[in-house]
C-alpha cells in the first residue's frame, strides 16, 4: 500500500448482514467512515435459532441496499472504492457464498480487486476501532456463539493458540441454558437480563478444567447442570428460581472465563488483554475483568458494544489492516472460494 485507500466490505457469516466503508493509510490505525447493518434475529426467533436456508435468502435481498446505506454514511461515491472485502469463513457455507459473491461479483463491475478475510480475525481486531485502541503484543479472549479461544497476537497476522474450548463455546453455554430456561432466541442477552434479578451463588454450577493447568474450556457439562437442576425444581418453577438459575449459570460461565484469561497473561507474561466477539458485551464478563485488571495492573481492551457482534467494519478493518502490514495481496481473478471451517491460525 502506497497511499490512502477505501475499503468497502461486506460480513454474511451467520445471522447478520453487515457493510461498512473503511479508509487505511500506509501509517495509522484504519478509520470507519460510514457502516450499515441489519440483523436476522426477529426472522430467526420463530424458529429458536438460525435457519441456514433462510439466513442465506435474507443475505440475498439485504446485501446491496446495504452497501448503499453504508457508502451514503460513509459521504464517499461507489466509484471511490479502492477494494472489496468479504468474509471467507468460518460460517455458514451459504450464507458465506452470498456475501463472497456479491463481494466479487460487484468488484468485477467496478474493475477493483478483493480481500477475503477471516471471520475471527475480524472480531481479533475490532477493537482497533474503538476510542481506546490496544497496542500488540497482547493475549486476546474470543468468545462468541460458535468460538471460545485464547491466543497470544504480536501483530497482525501473527496468531498463537493458547487454549480452545472442547465442545461448546461459552456463546453456545448462554444459549442453551436460557433455552432451558424457555428464554426466547436469541439466548444469551436474554439469560443476561433474567440473571439481572437473580443470585449467582443461588446453585452450586460446575466450572469444567477450571483448575486443569491447560487453557482449554469446557462447556457441555454446564448445560447439563443446568437441565439436572431444573427437572429438580419441578414442572412449574417460580420467576424468582429460574432468576437465580440464570444468574448462577452466567457465573459459572464468566469465572472460567476470567480465571482462564488470567491464567493466559500469566503464562505470556504480558500485560494487555483483548477481548472480543459476541459474548464480549455482557456486562457482567467486562466488569469482572476489568476489576481484576486493576488489581494487577493491566489493560483491557474491548469493541464498542455497537461492534461486539459480527458487522462489515470489521471486516474491511481487518483487510486494511491486513494490506497495510503487507499480508494481504488484492486479487481481480474474481473467482473465490469460502472456508465454512477455518483455524485462525491457518490465515
Amino acid at each position: 500500500m502506497t497511499a490512502s485507500a477505501l475499503i468497502l466490505g461486506f460480513e454474511s457469516s451467520c445471522d447478520e448482514t453487515g457493510v461498512a466503508v473503511v479508509r487505511c493509510s500506509p501509517a495509522g490505525l484504519p478509520q470507519l467512515l460510514g457502516q450499515a447493518l441489519h440483523s436476522q434475529i426477529q426472522m430467526h426467533q420463530a424458529y429458536g435459532g438460525v435457519v441456514p436456508e433462510l439466513a442465506s435468502r435474507d443475505h440475498v435481498r439485504r446485501a446491496i441496499p446495504l452497501a448503499r446505506e453504508a457508502l451514503r454514511a460513509a459521504h464517499v461515491p461507489l466509484e471511490s472504492v479502492d477494494a472489496v472485502a468479504y468474509t471467507q469463513g468460518p460460517g455458514l457455507a451459504g450464507a458465506l457464498l452470498v456475501g463472497a459473491g456479491v463481494a466479487t461479483a460487484l468488484a468485477a463491475a467496478l474493475g477493483r480487486p478483493t480481500l477475503p478475510v477471516h471471520h475471527l480475525e475480524g472480531h481479533l481486531l475490532s477493537p482497533f476501532l474503538s476510542a481506546d485502541p490496544p497496542e500488540f503484543p497482547f493475549v486476546a479472549l474470543l468468545v462468541s456463539g460458535g468460538h471460545t479461544q485464547l491466543m497470544r497476537v504480536d501483530g497482525v497476522g501473527s496468531y498463537q493458540l493458547l487454549g480452545e474450548t472442547i465442545d461448546d463455546a461459552a456463546g453456545e453455554a448462554f444459549d442453551k441454558s436460557a433455552k432451558l430456561l424457555g428464554l426466547g432466541y436469541p439466548g444469551g442477552p436474554a439469560l443476561a437480563r433474567l440473571a439481572e434479578a437473580g443470585r449467582a451463588d443461588a446453585y452450586e454450577l460446575p466450572r469444567p478444567l477450571l483448575h486443569q493447568p491447560n487453557l482449554d474450556f469446557s462447556f457441555a457439562g454446564l448445560k447439563t447442570a443446568v437441565m439436572t437442576t431444573l427437572q429438580k425444581m419441578g414442572p412449574e418453577p417460580s420467576e424468582a428460581a429460574r432468576a437465580d438459575l440464570a444468574a448462577s449459570a452466567q457465573a459459572a460461565i464468566v469465572d472460567v472465563l476470567v480465571q482462564k484469561s488470567i491464567k493466559a497473561m500469566k503464562a505470556t507474561g504480558l500485560n494487555r488483554l483483548v477481548v472480543a466477539g459476541g459474548v464480549s458485551a455482557n456486562r457482567t464478563l467486562r466488569a469482572r475483568l476489568d476489576a481484576v485488571a486493576a488489581r494487577r495492573r493491566w489493560r483491557v481492551h474491548y469493541p464498542e458494544l455497537s461492534l461486539c457482534t459480527d458487522n462489515g467494519a470489521m471486516i474491511a478493518l481487518a483487510a486494511a489492516m491486513r494490506w497495510q502490514a503487507g499480508l494481504a495481496q488484492p486479487s481481480r481473478a474474481y473467482s473465490f472460494e469460502v472456508r465454512p471451517r477455518w483455524d485462525l491460525a491457518e490465515a
